[in-house]
């Protein structure tokens, strides 16, 4: 009831904050331009959704992939994946989209920009979950792996079994971050052609001579993804904690 209370005052204040703030601003506001183009709004957020759905399942499986890579006991694996997760963590997401859709997708003669969109950011965010998975897995102290061998597990029982339960839960927290993150990082996919939410604001602003009153829509349409996907994760780490 009190954390009920505290959350409900400070969206009050964050409420007055703002309030004050805009109607300080002498900006003559028109809304009717943002509701005519309403349709293409909520088309924009759907893609967006979908997108970012279908990237994470990308950006989760080629993490976990690049992080049992990292981990192989060959040497050539592990320098592969290595250095593409410091490639692909160094350098501008923007930069990726461009030379991915652009170049590379090109030479191959691949024109699908959604396809391309949604490869490129997976891979983009899947780099930085497998530095998360791979701090999880090697947080496992070496005495469970030696009692996981002692009865007798392979290396496959031992992380179907020891690692992974035990990492799911401490990769959570940073996992949930990265895929917040994922979803608003979305936005960039508009420079190879793709209506996404954000684009689709800018062309209803453009159309409806109104530059400001679709990106206040814009923060809540984001908000309303992210937030409950974080109060997810928070319920799921108190469902898998444990005493150690």
């Amino acid at each position: 009831m009190r954390r009920t209370l505290y959350v409900l005052g400070l969206f009050a204040l964050a409420t007055a904050a703002f309030y004050a703030v805009f109607s300080a601003v002498a900006y003559p506001w028109n809304w009717s331009g943002v509701w005519k183009y309403r349709q293409q709004f909520g088309y924009g957020w759907l893609m967006t959704m979908g997108l970012s759905l279908v990237a994470m399942v990308v950006s989760i499986t080629f993490g976990f992939l690049l992080m049992l890579g990292r981990r192989a006991p060959w040497l050539p694996v592990q320098m592969g994946c290595g250095s593409v997760v410091e490639l692909v963590r160094g350098s501008p997401l923007l930069v990726q989209l461009l030379i991915g859709h652009y170049i590379i997708a090109q030479a191959l003669n691949i024109d699908q920009p959604l396809f391309t969109g949604v490869i490129l950011l997976g891979c983009f965010e899947g780099a930085y979950l497998a530095e998360i998975f791979r701090g999880a897995v090697e947080s496992i102290s070496a005495s469970q792996l030696e009692a996981a061998r002692a009865v007798g597990f392979g290396k496959v029982q031992t992380y179907r079994f020891v690692i992974i339960p035990q990492a799911l839960r401490r990769a959570l927290p940073g996992t949930t971050g990265q895929l917040v993150s994922l979803i608003k990082d979305s936005s960039l996919l508009s420079v190879i052609g793709i209506e996404e939410l954000v684009q689709k604001v800018k062309i209803m602003n453009a159309a409806s001579f109104a530059p400001l009153e679709g990106y206040l829509p814009l923060v809540v349409a984001y908000l309303v993804v992210t937030l409950p996907l974080s109060y997810l994760a928070r319920r799921l780490e108190g469902r898998f904690a444990y005493e150690t």
